[in-house]
């Protein structure tokens, strides 16, 4: 009878909560929830992300248009409405005590999440191999979004003939590629990956191209600009200072520094717990606050562009990309990774819909320096 009591709480709790975000259960909007197995409302109550995240891998729900229900979920802060369990609490903590993004930890997202298959990415990313955000003012296509957020931040650095650039998180160097191709500069990337390393690697042969695996923190060398895209989520919190420094150590002191990060709108100490555990494990966002406390007596910040809606078409284009790849794939991947996949995808897309995210790109030079003459956007 108690247990009884406990499931149906659970089930008119959610139902509730999901209704003041106009989500229904067993609705007819394409938003709304189908719920195959009645134990996922006390995993939604008690786990929060994680039990509704892991619950959707298990097949316990479903939903026409993931991303759409969590736009609307995020746009009430449903979580601050669900009372974390002691698991999430304790996540928290650790986050709180311990350097997950540590030297010895800081391969750990390299062979979980960019090393799990270049078949897998080359289908969802298309020919650039850019996971990060496109810029899709004036553009049609990812290709196309994706050359023009490359473009934008090679007007930003000033970009020249001869210029030595440091891409810290270089991926499979799809800006190093195009960098030494369209403006003749060496660029020397590095990554935490081994795949993408080795295709990198093939994409920029006969290029003035150094691609290593590297840590950042492990960089010498003096250069004309240093970037970073889509790798600062991956530093986390206690290792801002230590990023910025590096960045400062490794560039001249007439250079410009670029940061094209994923952020948040509040100071956060740990990730979605879902997002650790099958996704990007002890990866966490920034907010303007801890970049601003980082970047303190270090860096005059020149300019701070948000294009975080670009997000949202981008990774609407890249499950599309992955859904149509399936077939192929599906040989090699499981159904469970294919829910899981699918979930993360459009659940970002969701989280940038809603504004929960940003996307930004922010211009530092050193302090004495006179500001470069190339502010675009």
């Amino acid at each position: 009878m108690v247990s009884t009591m406990k499931k149906d709480i659970s089930e008119r709790v959610i139902r509730e909560l999901f209704s003041s975000a106009g989500v229904q259960i067993d609705g007819e909007n394409p938003w709304d929830i189908r719920i195959h197995d009645k134990k996922a409302y006390r995993r939604f109550l008690c786990e929060g992300a994680l039990g509704f995240g892991e619950s959707y891998m298990d097949g316990w729900w479903d939903c026409d248009r993931v991303d759409e229900c969590v736009d609307k979920l995020l746009r009430v802060d449903i979580e601050e409405s669900v009372k974390r369990n002691w698991e999430l609490v304790l996540h928290v903590l650790k986050a709180r005590l311990f350097n997950f993004q540590s030297k010895g930890r800081a391969y750990e997202v390299g062979e979980r999440h960019y090393d799990i298959g270049n078949d897998l990415y080359k289908t969802m990313l298309g020919d650039h191999m850019i996971y990060s955000c496109g810029y899709w003012k004036r553009t049609g296509t990812l290709a196309e979004a994706q050359e023009a957020k490359l473009e934008l931040i090679c007007k930003k650095i000033g970009l020249a003939k001869g210029m030595k650039v440091l891409d810290i998180g270089c991926g499979w160097g799809g800006f190093a590629r195009y960098a030494a191709e369209r403006y003749g500069a060496r660029v020397t990337g590095i990554t935490v990956s081994k795949e993408q390393l080795r295709l990198g690697k093939e994409m920029c042969k006969g290029l003035p191209v150094e691609l290593r695996l590297e840590d950042y923190r492990n960089m010498t060398g003096k250069y004309d600009a240093v970037i970073s895209i889509g790798m600062f989520e991956h530093v986390g919190y206690k290792n801002y200072r230590t990023y910025l420094e590096t960045v400062d150590r490794c560039l001249l002191d007439d250079g410009i520094a670029i940061v094209h990060t994923i952020g948040r709108n509040s100071c956060s100490t740990s990730v979605n717990p879902w997002f650790h555990k099958h996704v990007f494990p002890n990866s966490v966002l920034p907010s303007v606050a801890q970049i601003g406390r980082a970047m303190n007596d270090l860096f005059v910040m020149e300019d701070w562009h948000n294009f975080g809606p670009d997000y949202d078409r981008t990774l609407m284009t890249w499950h599309k990309n992955f859904e149509d790849s399936w077939p192929e794939l599906k040989h090699k991947y499981d159904e469970r990774f294919y829910r899981m996949w699918r979930f993360y995808l459009l659940s970002c897309a969701g989280a940038f819909r809603s504004r929960d995210q940003q996307l930004w790109q922010i211009v530092m030079t050193k302090r004495g320096r006179a500001q470069p003459d190339n502010r675009v956007g």
